[in-house]
C-alpha cells in the first residue's frame, strides 16, 4: 500500500506561468546535472543561472515523518547543490527502476483471480464468486486511490505506475463481481463514479491541468473517506468477539469531516494544518497494514484455513513491496518506507511462517524466502548508506525517521 521532503520554513519556490514551465520538485529534477536559465521579465534577477545536481542528499534535508505528505521544493543556495557522487546517481535510477519493476509482481497477484472470476462468469458459475468479499476489495481500492493521490504530489511516477495498476486491477475485480450481483448495484455505481473521478483528477493534477481547489476538494474527500473506513475495519476484524457496530466509522467520519472544515477556516495551526493534510496517506498505508493483521487472526481461529493460502501470492506480495523499500528509503519517505517494510516482512513473510509452522511449504521455500527477504533488506541498507557517503547505514535510517 512514493516523494522527496523538505523541512524549511521558507515559501514555496514559484514560476510565472509563461513559456517554460518547469516543475522544482526534486523528484522532477532529472538524474544528469545541467545549468538553467530561470530568469524572466516577470523576475528579472531571480535565480538567472542555477545549477541542479542529481542528488537528493544536496538538493533538500530530510525532514520529519509527519511532513511525509508536504510538495517538494528546492531553495538551497546554488553552491550546496554542487559536489554529489557519480555513486549517488546510480542509485538514485536503480531505486526508481526497482519501483518500477514492483509492477510485475503486484499485477501477478491479481490477474489469476481476474481468470478465474472470468471463467466463472462464462460457466454461469456466480455463486463462486461470492466467496471473494467485495468489502474487502473496495477496502484496498480505496486505499489504491489514496496512496495514488499521495504519490501524484510527489511526482513519483514509478509509484504512481503501481498504485494506478492496483486501482484498476482492484476494479475489474469489484466489476465482476457486480456482474455477479454479488455487490450491490447501487454500490458499484457510486464506486465507479468515485474511480473514474479519482483517476482522471490525479491524472489532471500530474500534468499540473487541475485547479487547486478542485483538487483540494478530492483531497479533502480521501481524507474523510480513510479516516472514517479505518477504524471501521479494524473494529469488524474482531467480531464477533465484539458487538458488530457501525459507531466506530460513524465517529471517525465526523472527527474527520470537524478536522477538514477547521483546517480549511483557518482554525487550526499550521502544524494542525500539516498533520490533517497528512492522513490520507497515512490511513491508506495503514489500511493496508492492516490486511496482514487481518490474515494472521484468522489464521489464528481457523488454522485449518492456512492450507487455502497461497504460497506463491505470499511470495510475490513480498517481492513487490520489498522493491519499492529502497526508492522509500532512498528519497526519505518515512510513510512509504514503513508500509512497504511492514506489508513485505508481515504480509509476506509472515503469512509464509504461518504456512511453514503448518507443514504448508517445504522448509526449503522457506528458508530461500526469508534468507532473500533479509539479504535484499541488508543490501538497501549498506547501498543507501554507501550512495550518501556514510559510514553506517544507522544513520539513513536516523534521517528518514526523523531527519537532519
Amino acid at each position: 500500500m512514493a516523494g522527496s521532503l523538505l523541512s524549511s520554513a521558507k515559501p514555496p519556490l514559484t514560476l510565472p506561468s509563461t513559456p517554460s514551465n518547469y516543475s522544482l520538485t526534486a523528484n522532477a529534477l532529472p538524474l544528469k546535472p545541467y545549468t538553467l536559465s530561470l530568469s524572466s521579465p516577470v523576475y528579472p534577477k531571480a535565480f538567472k543561472f542555477l545549477s541542479f545536481n542529481p542528488s537528493l542528499h544536496c538538493r533538500f534535508k530530510p525532514c520529519l515523518s509527519l511532513e511525509s505528505d508536504v510538495s517538494v521544493v528546492t531553495d538551497q543556495e546554488p553552491e550546496k547543490l554542487l559536489g554529489c557522487s557519480k555513486s549517488f546517481e546510480e542509485w538514485d535510477s536503480l531505486t526508481a527502476k526497482f519501483a518500477a519493476g514492483a509492477n510485475v509482481p503486484f499485477l501477478l497477484l491479481q490477474m489469476p483471480q481476474i481468470i478465474l472470476n472470468a471463467r466463472n462468469l462464462l460457466a454461469g458459475n456466480k455463486s463462486a464468486l461470492f466467496a471473494v468479499p467485495w468489502l474487502a476489495m473496495l477496502t484496498g481500492l480505496l486505499g489504491n486511490l489514496s496512496l495514488l493521490s499521495y504519490f501524484v504530489k510527489k511526482r513519483e511516477m514509478e509509484a504512481v505506475l503501481v498504485q494506478t495498476l492496483g486501482a484498476i486491477s482492484s476494479y475489474v475485480v469489484i466489476a465482476q463481481l457486480a456482474m455477479a450481483e454479488s455487490m450491490p448495484l447501487p454500490h458499484f455505481t457510486v464506486t465507479s463514479v468515485v474511480v473514474g473521478s479519482g483517476l482522471i483528477l490525479n491524472f489532471l493534477n500530474y500534468l499540473n491541468l487541475l485547479n487547486s481547489g478542485i483538487w483540494q476538494a478530492w483531497e479533502d474527500f480521501v481524507t474523510i473517506g480513510g479516516f472514517a473506513v479505518l477504524p471501521q475495519v479494524m473494529w469488524s476484524t474482531f467480531v464477533p468477539f465484539i458487538p458488530n457496530s457501525i459507531l466506530p466509522g460513524i465517529v471517525a467520519f465526523v472527527t474527520a469531516v470537524t478536522a477538514v472544515v477547521m483546517a480549511r477556516t483557518g482554525t487550526l495551526s499550521e502544524k494542525g494544518i500539516k498533520f490533517v493534510g497528512s492522513i490520507s496517506g497515512w490511513t491508506a498505508t495503514l489500511l493496508f497494514m492492516w490486511m496482514p493483521i487481518t490474515q494472521m487472526w484468522t489464521n489464528f481461529l481457523n488454522p485449518d484455513n492456512i492450507k487455502g493460502l497461497s504460497a506463491l501470492t505470499m511470495l510475490l506480495s513480498m517481492i513487490g513491496n520489498g522493491l519499492m523499500i529502497p526508492r522509500a528509503l532512498f528519497i526519505r519517505d518515512f510513510m512509504w518506507f514503513t508500509g512497504s517494510t511492514w506489508s513485505s516482512i508481515i504480509h509476506g513473510w509472515g503469512n509464509l511462517i504461518c504456512m511453514y509452522c503448518f507443514n504448508s511449504i517445504s522448509r526449503e521455500f522457506f528458508l530461500g524466502a526469508t534468507l532473500g527477504l533479509y539479504f535484499w533488506i541488508g543490501a538497501t541498507l549498506w547501498r543507501d548508506a554507501k550512495a550518501y557517503g556514510y559510514s553506517s547505514p544507522l544513520r539513513s535510517l536516523t534521517e528518514l525517521v526523523f531527519g537532519s
